[in-house]
């Protein structure tokens, strides 16, 4: 299992969402001598069965101390992206429960996200080798969409011209095809002859001269003992040159990398007895002697797309309706859209119609504030004083001018409860601060008092 995972994260990204954790946890495990000579004598019962996790037990304080902090950062990474794809879904108010949403994670072990244990070890583990297991299923689906989606674009197109187009079109691509068919013999993958052109080739040496164990050590490139995925496919690259030409507008460069794909798939098949995804020295020497090894031509992916398609027509059914529903929800997704940019438009012409109103208030007030008079000063009554009262001139008797302000009649309001209660004006004289009248009279004036009786 070592060597399959070691092999991979070494040359080439595996595609996997915690490839980097996997890649520092092998990393740093490979530092412990202890376990690195675990990892090598295990076989792949053993590793199923979890031995090999048990070893953790035995690495040293500082590789351990390290996993666990490769750990918390893998978690709180997690944590990161669920509140993320949750604020992206609109939920920014929800409560969100990540123990609950951490169990979809299963390469490691979410109810102890501080300390790396033997349990982790053993789910990264399984999911690394299931998952990697997957990764060829995966390129190979991704490439049937690519050409669905190819030729539905070159279908579309079609319906764009008028009859006189369409078939120049349809004859260019007629003409196409048969020239990227139109090319040299390319040998079997893996075969005596596709190994010799290459030690003679690429390595410059006779081929009468050729020897399977010397071919195999000049072509481990990192001199582990095994042939891993892209050492191998290496090896397929001046038979790939046969087909394709990336200045060729007939040759496909996606289609080349699905090409490689199905000749590195091939050999593995034919070649890998103990299925690890790696080829040894002693696999490769005993594949070298079986009849297979004697095979000629390849008919390989860019023959049978001729004859078969790399989909059938029933996946490109199902695949234009996929594309026409992807367009009827962005569609609709876009009138969505202008319904709230109007919305929000509407929203800011009423925002700003309130901030002119606002405005305009303040405004108001500040120019209130620059024209508001000063209120006249309070009067104040000394003793037993008459207020200043304005407007009643006119109102005295004939012959009874006004004198000075000292003795200016009170209103008439004031004089009528006077006559209605004779005989206590004096009070109320002063109650409402009016002067008595026994003490003043005018000069020469005495008072007289009258009988209540007489008429």
């Amino acid at each position: 299992w070592y060597d399959v995972i070691w092999t991979l994260l070494s040359c080439v990204d595996t595609g996997l969402h915690y490839d980097r954790y996997l890649r520092e946890v092998i990393d740093f495990l490979e530092k412990d001598q202890h376990f690195r000579e675990k990892l090598h004598n295990t076989d792949m019962e053993d590793i199923k069965q979890g031995k090999l996790a048990k070893e953790l037990d035995f690495v040293s304080h500082h590789v351990r101390t390290k996993l666990d902090e490769l750990k918390r950062q893998e978690v709180s990474r997690l944590r990161t992206l669920i509140k993320a794809k949750q604020d992206l879904e609109g939920g920014n108010d929800i409560a969100v429960d990540h123990q609950a949403l951490l169990k979809q994670f299963e390469y490691l072990n979410h109810m102890n996200p501080h300390t790396f244990e033997v349990e982790d070890l053993d789910r990264l583990i399984r999911s690394a080798t299931n998952d990697l297991e997957n990764f060829d299923k995966e390129r190979h689906e991704e490439f049937k969409k690519y050409e669905m989606l190819k030729e539905h674009d070159r279908q579309e197109h079609l319906k764009t011209l008028d009859e006189e187009e369409r078939k120049k079109e349809e004859e260019h691509y007629d003409e196409m095809k048969k020239k990227h068919a139109d090319h040299p013999k390319v040998n079997h993958p893996g075969s005596q002859n596709q190994l010799k052109e290459v030690w003679e080739e690429a390595d410059g040496l006779d081929p009468e001269d050729f020897d399977p164990k010397t071919f195999f050590k000049l072509h481990d490139s990192n001199g582990d003992g095994y042939f891993d995925e892209q050492e191998l496919e290496a090896l397929f690259t001046k038979e790939l040159e046969k087909i394709y030409d990336p200045t060729n507008e007939e040759d496909d460069m996606v289609e080349m990398e699905e090409e490689r794909l199905r000749m590195r798939e091939h050999v593995m098949n034919e070649v890998d007895s103990n299925k690890d995804r790696l080829v040894s020295l002693d696999e490769f020497l005993v594949a070298t002697k079986k009849k297979e090894f004697l095979d000629t031509q390849w008919l390989g992916f860019h023959d049978t797309l001729e004859q078969n398609q790399a989909y059938t027509d029933e996946e490109m059914r199902e695949f234009e309706e996929h594309l026409v529903q992807q367009e009827e929800d962005l569609n609709q997704k876009a009138v969505d859209l202008q319904k709230q940019r109007q919305e929000l438009e509407k929203q800011q012409e009423q925002l700003n119609a309130q901030k002119v109103e606002l405005q305009q208030a303040v405004e108001h007030m500040e120019r209130l504030k620059t024209l508001k008079v000063e209120p006249p000063p309070e009067v104040h009554i000394e003793g037993n004083a008459i207020p200043e009262v304005h407007g009643y001139e006119n109102a005295l008797p004939p012959g009874h001018g006004a004198t000075s302000k000292e003795h200016q009649s009170p209103p008439q309001e004031q004089l009528e409860p006077l006559q209605a209660h004779p005989e206590g004006a004096d009070q109320n004289q002063g109650q409402h601060g009016l002067p008595q009248t026994q003490h003043h009279l005018p000069p020469g004036h005495q008072e007289i008092h009258r009988d209540p009786n007489s008429p």
